[in-house]
């Protein structure tokens, strides 16, 4: 058996790892801070300390120097609904709103009642109108008819509209939700695809501030909502509570519900 140590420089296999092993670190080390950043002018590469930084895998805004601010793909509302927002309206603010809503009985009616298949607005909380106009103004929300609509009004505008609009009174015959009269996605949701129930928001079990009041509303209008929102081309939901609701939708639950809330107009 040799006496020769292992780790000794006379041991000839491991004086040409050892040597071998700086060689190899030399050359790596010059090729990636003296000749890649040379020859790479990007950012990541400038300086042997971004060139250490990118080559160890951190992101590029930790060591560029410049603040990256991501921001959202599509414009999202930016109004801030609470329980108290216009729940007081004066008697001027609802004249006033009456006097601008002449321009908008084409679609929605003398009363806040549609003929067409747009919103029934008689009744409607006032913070939900509200918020639609803005988004309709600042591009959270986009439709041909009503973006040109809404661009050129006020706030004190949009307020009074809303406040006109809420103090209609909504048509008869509105019914609690019971699992007799409802359809199992109204009533009951979905638990097991994360589907609350229709009526935990909008009414019949509870009603949360922001969200509108849905009866009497044409099928054909609130279909077209729900389907945006599964299709992700309405995005001016808060905290995306309905996309996240309506994309595990069924097109058969997305048609129950729209005939549901139509039907509760005429108490059928």
């Amino acid at each position: 058996m040799s006496d020769e140590r292992l780790f000794s420089l006379r041991n000839r296999w491991f004086t040409i790892s050892v040597f071998g092993t700086i060689a190899l670190a030399v050359i790596s080390a010059l090729i990636g801070f003296v000749w890649l950043p040379s020859a790479q002018r990007d950012s990541q590469f400038t300086g042997i300390w971004n060139a250490i930084c990118s080559a160890a895998g951190v992101p590029r805004e930790w060591y560029s120097g410049d603040e990256v601010i991501i921001g959202p793909k599509v414009k999202l509302s930016s109004v801030q609904v609470t329980p108290q927002l216009l729940a007081s309206a004066s008697a001027n603010s609802v004249g006033r709103g009456a006097t601008l809503a002449l321009r908008c009985t084409m679609c929605h009616g003398e009363r806040g009642m549609s003929d067409a298949n747009s919103p029934n607005l008689a009744g409607q909380y006032a913070s939900v109108i509200y918020k639609q106009l803005i988004d309709f103004q600042t591009g959270a929300r986009s439709n041909a008819v009503m973006s040109p609509m809404a661009v050129n009004l006020s706030d004190q505008d949009m307020r009074d509209l809303a406040a006109y609009y809420a103090s209609l009174p909504r048509p008869p015959a509105q019914r609690k939700v019971s699992a007799s009269l409802a359809p199992p996605i109204v009533a009951h949701g979905a638990p097991m695809r994360n589907i609350a129930p229709c009526a935990a928001c909008h009414g019949g079990i509870d009603n949360k501030a922001g969200s509108p009041w849905l009866d009497g509303l044409p099928a054909a209008y609130t279909k077209a909502q729900l389907t945006a929102f599964h299709d992700g081309t309405r995005t001016n939901d808060i905290n995306e509570v309905m996309r996240n609701v309506a994309r595990n939708m069924t097109p058969e639950e997305i048609d129950a519900a729209a005939a549901y809330y139509a039907r509760q107009m005429n108490g059928q």
